[in-house]
Parts: structure tokens; sequence; C-alpha cells
């Protein structure tokens, strides 16, 4: 059961493999570069596991002491992970001690494929969710232990290896968005952001929109819910 999920998880996360190794050795080297050994990035990206944050944290370590700031920004970084919260609520029931680890794990990628990967009917939908999410750490956490042990032999300009993570979310909203015939999800996260923008300008426009976005996804979750189910079975 077991290597069977694995066999049929593994293929779906090459492509991730290839993204992560590129981002995660990136972020190894630039903390290299910024005076940190190679043990901060291993144990941030095995503990931390969060792509942009860990990115973030590498100037926030950097400057004085701010927890609140600290705090405050790791909540707005992270706080779409409430999204795909709410959405993996019901594919979670039932994994007994799986679960902590998948809701630990339920980085961008991770959830992308979990939620649109079409499993074989004689492969456990558990284990395949934990091979995913297993493996996809472990491609983050090899290249970031990396990044950081060979950046001291790299000598080359490091200035905008922060921006290959807003690069990887753009190509991950646009694969998505392409993907899904029903454009609702994606449209109510473009629309808020638009409206909240407008309303509070470029500088505090983040939390406004995080929670405009999940209070319509809370609310019209089960419209949206049949009319994907609706879709589904159309196929």
């Amino acid at each position: 059961m077991k290597r069977k999920a694995l066999k049929a998880a593994f293929p779906y996360t090459l492509p991730i493999f290839a993204g992560f190794w590129f981002l995660a050795l990136a972020y190894g080297i630039l903390m290299n570069v910024n005076g940190f050994s190679f043990v901060y990035p291993m144990f941030m990206s095995m503990l931390i596991y969060g792509g942009s944050l860990e990115f973030i944290a590498v100037s926030m370590l950097m400057s004085a002491f701010a927890p609140l700031t600290t705090l405050t920004v790791t909540l707005l970084v992270q706080a779409r992970h409430l999204f795909y919260g709410i959405t993996m609520l019901d594919r979670f029931k039932g994994m007994g001690w799986k679960k902590p680890y998948l809701i630990f794990g339920m980085c961008d990628e991770t959830f992308s494929i979990n939620y649109t990967a079409d499993i074989p009917k004689d492969v456990d939908r558990g284990w395949f969710m934990f091979f995913v999410t297993l493996l996809n750490q472990i491609y983050w956490v090899s290249g970031a232990t990396l990044g950081g042990l060979i950046g001291s032999l790299l000598k080359f300009n490091t200035e905008g290896l922060d921006f290959v993570m807003t690069a990887m979310f753009v190509t991950i909203f646009m694969n998505q968005w392409m993907k899904e015939k029903k454009k609702y999800t994606g449209l109510i996260g473009i629309g808020g952001s638009l409206l909240c923008l407008l309303l509070f300008g470029a500088d505090a426009f983040m939390l406004p929109a995080m929670l405009v976005i999940l209070l319509l996804l809370t609310v019209f979750r089960k419209p949206i819910e049949i009319a994907y189910a609706e879709g589904d079975a159309s196929e």
C-alpha cells in the first residue's frame, strides 16, 4: 500500500523538485552570503517550511529584535494557508496520525497537487497525500541545506535572488487559473485584492485583502464546492 502510494505520488512531485531546488538553493545561498551557517537554512526549512517567509526572515534576522513586527509579517505572509485549510477540511478527514503532518506540510505546491491530482482508485489517498507532502519538503530542505553549504564557494551578484518566490507564486496562480474551468476562487482573489488596493493603498491593502477573501470564500464555500463538483462530474 505504501509503496504503491509512493510510486503514484513521485511523478507528481518531479516538477516541484525542479522548482524547489532552484528556489531553495537561492535561499540557502542568500543566507550564506548574509553570514549565516548552513545550519540556519537547514533547520528553518525543516521547522518553518514557508518559502516566502523564509526569504523574508533573512532580512528580519539582520534587523533589530521586533517580535510584534515579526508576528504581524508572519501572519500576513502565511495567511493564505487559511484558505488552503478551509478547502482541505473534508479531504483530511479520517487521516489519523497523518493529519497533523499534512496540515504542517501544506505548502502552495503540495496543496495544488493534493487538491487537483487524479489519484488512482487502488491507491490509498492518505498515503498518497502524505508522500506528496514528505517528498516536497525533502526537496526544499535538501536544496536549502546545499545552498547554505556551497554559497561561500560561489562569487556572483546575489541581488534579486529574493524575487524568485514572487515569480513562482505568479506561475502557480497562472497554472491553477488555466487548469480550472470555473474561475470562481481566482476571481474572488483578484477582485478582493483589487478592491482593497483601491480602498487602502499599496502599503496597507494586504491584511484587508486577506480578510475579504477569507470572508467571501467562507460565505460562498458551499456554492463554490457544488459548482466545482458539477464541473468535475460533467467531464
